[in-house]
């Protein structure tokens, strides 16, 4: 059972789902529970707009934008569903080689799930966890003075290991 909350006008559509547990919150004391309490969201459903502001809290108060991965789903799988690091393009920062790519790989983790392929979804996730804890191989953004593909270079580095 999951529990999910919700901050879309409909409410509704958890009827249709009796078996998961459901909250529904505004989107101020939403943003007010993120930040005393976010082990209490396992999923969120909102509007696009409340989406983003809740995405760039959870963002700020894990680590900063450039760990913050984004699925949009489609559970049916009638439409496409999108997978995509929330920072967007950062414009202040493009073609210097400060963004963080590991948002990027985490939403490729995200999508390796969605798509059937919890083993190499776990893996990214384990890689991850490993360049930011060593802090050998870190942007900016966490500290460090790597460059973006030093960064993606890492994570291939790691996932080669597997090879072997």
């Amino acid at each position: 059972m999951s529990t999910i909350f919700i901050f879309h006008p409909n409410k509704f559509i958890s009827k249709e789902y009796p078996d998961v547990e459901t909250h529904m919150y505004l989107v101020d004391a939403a943003s007010m529970f993120m930040v005393k309490d976010p082990k209490r969201f396992e999923i969120v459903v909102a509007s696009n707009l409340f989406g983003d502001i809740l995405t760039d809290l959870g963002a700020g108060i894990s680590g900063g934008m450039g760990l913050a991965a984004s699925a949009n789903l489609n559970p049916e799988r009638k439409y496409p569903s999108m997978f995509e690091p929330i920072h967007g393009s950062a414009p202040d920062i493009a073609g210097q080689g400060k963004a963080n790519p590991l948002a990027t790989v985490w939403s490729a983790s995200q999508m390796l799930e969605f798509f059937g392929h919890p083993e190499w979804a776990a893996r990214l996730i384990e890689i991850i966890e490993e360049v930011v804890t060593e802090k050998t191989v870190l942007t900016p953004d966490l500290g460090g003075t790597a460059k973006t593909f030093q960064v993606g270079d890492e994570v291939v580095r790691k996932l080669e290991t597997l090879k072997n």
